[in-house]
């Protein structure tokens, strides 16, 4: 079995390996799809992300679908949810198993993740997906369950002014969750074109190059000087959280998406304090596999159109090389190929 393992920052080594042996309760998985997510960039560049940091060669990627190699479910399509919590501590008995403090993630830390040809994954973890998907639209479904947790928090209610600084895939796909929510007002900034042009594309009334905070003033503009009711920062940069801070309106709330290299983000206490925001960090997602496929099987949601560049495994520097360079939008990986 070929799988690319991390071994140091920018060091990913093919290599070949025995296939994974299913434990009790598992499937086999043959990997049809992964997407390259900015998380996995960290890792690839810094051999960690925030506090975690590489101590064996990783196996990274946790955007991923496949089919069951054996077994009652043989032959079915499933997305891999990433996430596997403990089903048992007081987290995941309230119903926060994505901030369950035993919980196993993808590419993260010990556990390995999808970036080769067969996994092995609880199925309790393997969720089915209709064959109106294709392989790479699996593969985004856990970006888009990133972004739809996102908006929950966001508490988006039709008639909202909303705001989207960052419009990588994430803020992409939030962008047209909060025009599905009934947004009539969106708002956007990204530090590259074509990703403001993409924004514009997907749904946002006004996208804007980031500038330091010069174009602020035309962004409160677009939104008849109220502000923004929802503001979502997907960028993981100061620059991006401070305008959120400063479109936000009094009373909003400020979602924080985004995850800074830095492993810290500042803003200006007094403008926050002042507005009476309410400040909500968003972690990854919590199982939302059944929306968020009806979003896509309903159309409400374009995960197609973030998909840019796809690479064979044998390709993986390739892959990541464009992923880092911030080249399109998505970049894919196709493990079974």
């Amino acid at each position: 079995m070929k799988a690319v393992r991390l071994f140091g920052a920018g060091d990913l080594r093919l290599v070949d390996e025995a296939p994974p042996v299913p434990g009790p309760g598992d499937e086999l998985v043959r990997v049809t799809a992964v997407g390259i997510c900015g998380s996995d960039l960290h890792w690839y560049a810094e051999s960690g992300i925030g506090d975690a940091v590489l101590s064996r060669p990783l196996v990274l990627g946790h955007e991923a679908g496949g089919v069951i190699e054996s077994g009652p479910r043989s032959g079915r399509r499933v997305a891999i949810d990433p996430n596997i919590p403990c089903e048992a501590c007081e987290q995941c008995k309230a119903g926060h198993g994505h901030l369950c403090l035993a919980l196993h993630f993808a590419g993260h830390g010990p556990t390995d993740g999808a970036l080769r040809e067969l996994v092995t994954w609880p199925a309790r973890c393997l969720v089915p997906v209709p064959d109106s998907l294709s392989d790479a639209d699996v593969a985004m479904l856990e970006p888009l369950g990133v972004a739809l947790h996102a908006v929950r928090l966001g508490h988006i209610r039709p008639g909202m002014r909303v705001g989207v600084f960052g419009c990588g895939p994430i803020g992409l796909f939030i962008v047209q969750l909060a025009r599905a929510s009934g947004a009539t007002t969106i708002v956007a900034t990204d530090a590259l074109p074509h990703r403001v042009a993409a924004a514009r594309k997907a749904g946002a009334d006004l996208a804007l190059l980031a500038a330091g905070g010069s174009e602020r003033a035309e962004l409160l503009a677009a939104t008849g000087g109220h502000g923004v009711d929802v503001a979502f920062e997907v960028a993981g940069e100061d620059d991006a959280m401070e305008t959120s801070i400063v479109l936000a309106a009094p009373a909003a709330n400020v979602v924080v998406v985004g995850i800074p290299s830095k492993d810290y983000t500042s803003f200006t206490a007094s403008t926050a304090r002042r507005k009476g925001l309410t400040i909500k960090l968003s972690r990854r997602m919590n199982r939302v596999y059944p929306e968020v496929i009806r979003l896509v099987e309903s159309g409400f949601v374009d995960v197609r159109s973030v998909v840019t560049a796809t690479y064979p495994l044998s390709e993986f520097n390739a892959a990541f090389a464009t992923a880092a360079a911030r080249e399109g939008l998505k970049v894919v990986v196709t493990p079974s190929e």
